[in-house]
């Protein structure tokens, strides 16, 4: 290597299985980037650092398509709970806690959350963000704790809403938007959904977004249509195009409620619908038709909604759902869900502008190693098969990269993150105080 080069590392004795390939046998060069893959056959050690594989399994790192990290420190919460329908359950719960959050709450739940997703294997997320007392400044604050201080990528918005400062909640979204175009952290302009933004409020956002692209709740229950309809006479996707903000590369998420006109706009806007199955039935509001989506040709993420730590339950969840959904075992598949995860690497490459999503020359060095003995044979044609019944129920990667940086090492973070993440407790309980004085 020559002097001032970055230090390359070789990863060897793997075998590689992404989405696209399957091979045994290999070793990896990177740095910020995967540099060469070989046959082992071939490797010759230029003063490179040795990373010992074992025959382990190589893939690339994952991307969560639609989350709230801010739902983070829920996790345990008890409160007055009994909703009938959606909008309850917002009142009972999620505003309830955003409306207190501070910018303490939004650093350590950005370290909580950020840790748990790389232990789960996940280096890129898509945050839709809301904090009442914490607006300005909020996004940068997550930023530091799960791009900077976790070593992440992430792609933020904040939720504008008429429960907020609406323009503080503009101006956060643009402020950040124009000050982050980096290959791990970029900003799209954030709308909560159609039930909480008046017509003023979207004018607003109408005149200053130009070609941003929106991030926003669509139809995620039928409230929301109902609403729309009742105060507009417009169905929800109608009532976004009309204001000119169906932008190309918008995440329209949820978008369970709407009909196929709807869809025709969509697809015509080049917008992304991210699906969020788990949420959707924990939340009894319905699954989405992927059905419509597939025939329109829209192009689908898929999220998590803030449920959980990981993607990989989603994977399979979206599968099983879609079975009971469109009550077949075969009108959902394993190439349907491939596309869809593709789907996640096409959007945040194109968004970060970077390359992820294959373990190939070129690509981002954002990987994952873990250990996985088959115990049946195992190739290119069932390689995901493997993957999908044999690892993503109880996915822990033992080693993650993300930007050729180590972040998980034997299962461990560092001891820093270590230590945030315990402090996030007295946190979380102070929050929770807040909370609870404040229904009194």
């Amino acid at each position: 290597m020559n002097v001032g080069e970055l230090r390359m590392y070789a990863l060897v004795n793997v075998r590689i299985c992404d989405f696209n390939q399957y091979r045994e046998n290999v070793y990896i060069l990177f740095n910020e980037k995967i540099i060469k893959i070989g046959d082992m056959s071939t490797f010759n050690d230029n003063g490179y650092k040795i990373i010992e594989g074992n025959n382990q399994l190589v893939m690339p790192s994952l991307v969560v398509g639609h989350t709230h990290v801010y739902s983070t420190f829920a996790r345990g919460l008890a409160l007055p709970f009994n909703p009938t329908n959606f909008q309850e359950i917002l009142d009972q719960l999620w505003w309830k806690i955003d409306r207190h959050l501070d910018y303490d709450d939004i650093y350590y739940s950005g370290i909580v959350s950020g840790v748990d997703y790389i232990k789960n294997g996940v280096t890129t997320i898509i945050d839709h963000h809301a904090s009442g007392v914490a607006i300005k400044g909020s996004l940068d604050t997550l930023k530091k704790a799960i791009c900077t201080d976790v070593g992440m990528r992430g792609i933020f918005c904040f939720e504008t809403s008429d429960r907020f400062d609406v323009n503080q909640c503009i101006e956060e979204n643009l402020n950040f938007i124009n000050n982050n175009r980096e290959k791990n952290c970029v900003g799209l302009f954030g709308m909560h959904a159609s039930l909480s933004l008046s017509e003023d409020t979207l004018e607003k956002i109408s005149h200053v977004i130009s070609d941003i692209p929106i991030h926003i709740h669509v139809a995620e229950s039928e409230l929301d249509q109902e609403n729309c309809m009742s105060n507009y006479g417009e169905r929800v996707v109608e009532r976004l195009n009309r204001h000119k903000l169906l932008n190309k590369n918008s995440i329209l998420s949820h978008c369970i409620h709407i009909n196929d006109k709807e869809g025709e706009i969509i697809f015509k806007s080049g917008c992304y619908v991210a699906l969020n199955v788990s949420s959707n039935m924990n939340n009894s509001v319905g699954l989405p038709d992927y059905s419509l989506f597939k025939k329109l040709g829209i192009k689908c993420l898929i999220g998590n909604d803030g449920l959980s730590s990981g993607i990989t339950t989603e994977y399979q969840n979206l599968l099983y759902s879609m079975h009971h959904k469109l009550k077949s075992p075969t009108a959902f598949n394993l190439s349907d869900l491939i596309n869809i995860i593709d789907n996640n690497y096409e959007y945040v490459s194109k968004i970060l502008g970077v390359k992820l999503g294959r373990i190939e020359v070129g690509y981002e060095a954002d990987m994952l190693l873990f250990q996985y003995n088959p115990p049946t044979p195992i190739d290119k044609s069932n390689a995901f098969g493997h993957l999908f019944y044999g690892l993503f129920n109880s996915f822990r990667p033992k080693h993650v990269w993300c930007q050729g940086k180590q972040i998980l090492k034997n299962y461990k973070i560092n001891n820093l993150l270590e230590k945030k993440y315990k402090k996030s407790k007295n946190v979380a309980k102070k929050l929770w105080e807040t909370i609870k004085k404040g229904d009194m």
